[in-house]
């Protein structure tokens, strides 16, 4: 027990420190946690880790499906369901049909079902991987829209497919008419009960007298019950995670009320999905050597160049349905000729972002390793070790290269979007009259100097933020003096905090009072910064 802690210890600590490298040396950390992870499997002497599949699948995925549902902005998926749903459902579904004919064609011995079951592992993009290469560079926000807004359902879409295929290759029986009809149904169900879920937890929160603590808590809590308890009925355990983070995301203003428990759970959930995703990246490269001892009879020169093959098919597959998925509903619809034409770049982007990670990993890790208490699954390593070619394929190639070709083409904006600062201004005015509104409905502003100053406090920023738009009506091109005066207020939040900690050895005021100034730097901090620090 000592020895498994202290190994699992070790990896979290070397998981921070090639985070930290990738960062110093500006690579993505999810493309540089691969190499390393393959490095580190080299390493002689290196202890090969064996883990439960179920234990992986039940482990990483829901939270990982839940934190991307509540991060979607609802608005936002629903403007791009036509072009989210033909990648999430129709790309999916024909990368699964391709590389499962491909792969049967290919490879001495692979059944079809087999086929479509590496089809549903290696069907999905990964949109951490896709957002974290994408992070820093200039990008249409439709671009990053669809991204994670495909990447949210079509993690469902291939796992229902995957369990079909899983199912088939078990029992020896497989009837596509019986699976379209119990796909509809299993997807369904899912859906009722991570909604039916989600209602309860949302009374928790609401009317129970919960702590931000005890919040943060329960929404770990959540995409586990609901994954288990939809898998109990042997529903689609992924279709509850998502629909009930959706549904727990829409209503995150009634059930979170204070700031305190927004920002504990923003924490604690900023630091468990990083974990989680840094970690599933470099378990692989500690099982690579017992994968690829146990390919059989398929060497390893023919293993890889298997992975090479089924890395080219998916692709090119999604390469060539882009763009029909982007032009030709213009051709056949009015209403898609209203926004505005994405043109040939940003299909090219959206198709060469397809890099695949945890989702098709941890799927991958979870088949089985045995059918029955004699009968051994079949290829289950060929299959883990191709899924693991096709990430360090699509992650490491198209994820180096993807940063060039945003700059080659010179994308820009394509829809009308109004800049952050302004939208910022505009929010905080409204907020400010809502105050005042309510303040002069109180008998006590006359009589009462600390309610009357909070109000020309208010009024006063109602006016510099009117002065501050009207600024940039006159003068569009003001970005030179908005980087000065931004990194005069981030100099000026520096002093402060080396004065907060010159107050604290002072020992002048109380440590908590001292901690609340710090919070509130922080706060005010961010209204500048945006969670690109997070």
């Amino acid at each position: 027990m000592h020895e498994k802690l202290l190994l699992i210890l070790g990896l979290l600590l070397i998981v921070m420190l090639l985070v930290m490298l990738a960062q110093r040396i500006k690579i993505a950390y999810p493309i540089f946690l691969v190499l390393a992870g393959l490095g580190i499997s080299m390493i002689p002497g290196v202890p090969v880790l064996k883990l439960d599949p179920d234990i992986i699948f039940l482990i990483f995925l829901p939270p990982l499906l839940y934190e991307a549902a509540w991060y979607t902005s609802w608005n936002d998926f629903w403007k791009w369901k036509r072009p989210i749903s033909l990648l999430a459902f129709g790309l999916v579904f024909l990368t699964s049909l391709v590389v499962a004919y491909a792969s049967q064609a290919l490879i001495p011995g692979f059944t079809l079902a087999l086929g479509f079951l590496l089809g549903g592992i290696v069907s999905p993009p990964d949109a951490v991987a896709a957002t974290t290469v994408l992070k820093g560079l200039k990008v249409p926000k439709r671009t990053i829209e669809i991204l994670e807004g495909e990447s949210l359902i079509n993690d469902a879409s291939s796992l229902i497919v995957f369990r079909f295929a899983l199912a088939a290759v078990m029992t020896g029986a497989f009837s596509m008419h019986e699976a379209a009809g119990q796909f509809f149904w299993v997807a369904g169900m899912g859906i009722v009960t991570g909604i039916a879920g989600a209602h309860i937890f949302y009374a928790i929160h609401r009317f129970l007298p919960t702590t931000p603590a005890i919040d943060a808590a329960l929404t770990v809590m959540t995409p586990y019950i609901l994954f288990l308890s939809a898998e109990h009925f042997h529903f689609s355990g992924v279709m509850a995670v998502v629909s009930g983070g959706l549904f727990m995301s829409f209503r995150a203003h009634e059930i979170f009320k204070t700031g305190t428990t927004r920002i504990n759970m923003t924490g604690v959930w900023n630091t468990l999905i990083f974990v989680m995703n840094a970690l599933v990246f470099v378990l692989i490269g500690l099982e690579l050597p017992d994968i690829i001892s146990g390919l059989g009879e398929t060497s390893l020169v023919q293993g890889i160049k298997y992975g090479l093959i089924i890395s080219c098919i998916v692709i090119i597959v999604r390469l060539l349905w882009i763009y029909p998925v982007a032009h030709i509903p213009r051709w056949i619809s009015e209403k898609a000729r209203r926004d505005p034409n994405p043109g040939w770049k940003n299909p090219l982007i959206i198709g060469w972002a397809g890099m695949r990670g945890v989702v098709s990993l941890a799927t991958a890790l979870s088949i089985p390793v045995m059918m029955n208490a004699q009968t051994e699954f079949p290829m289950r390593n060929l299959i883990i070790f191709m899924t693991f070619i096709v990430i360090f394929v699509t992650l490491v190639f198209q994820g180096l290269t993807l940063p060039l070709i945003i700059r080659l083409t010179k994308i820009g904006e394509i829809d009308p979007v109004i800049p952050s600062h302004e939208q910022q201004a505009g929010i905080q005015m409204r907020l400010d009259r809502l105050a005042i509104e309510q303040l002069n409905k109180e008998q006590e502003v006359s009589s009462n100097s600390l309610i009357e100053n909070l109000k020309t406090a208010l009024e006063n920023d109602i006016k510099l933020h009117q002065n501050h738009l009207s600024s940039l009506e006159m003068c569009t091109n003001r970005q030179n003096d908005m980087k000065e005066y931004h990194k005069i207020m981030l100099d000026i939040f520096a002093l402060q905090r080396k004065e907060l900690f010159k107050m604290k050895r002072e020992k002048l005021f109380s440590d908590d009072e001292i901690r609340k100034a710090e919070s509130q730097l922080d706060l005010n901090e961010l209204k500048i910064t945006g969670n690109k620090h997070l």
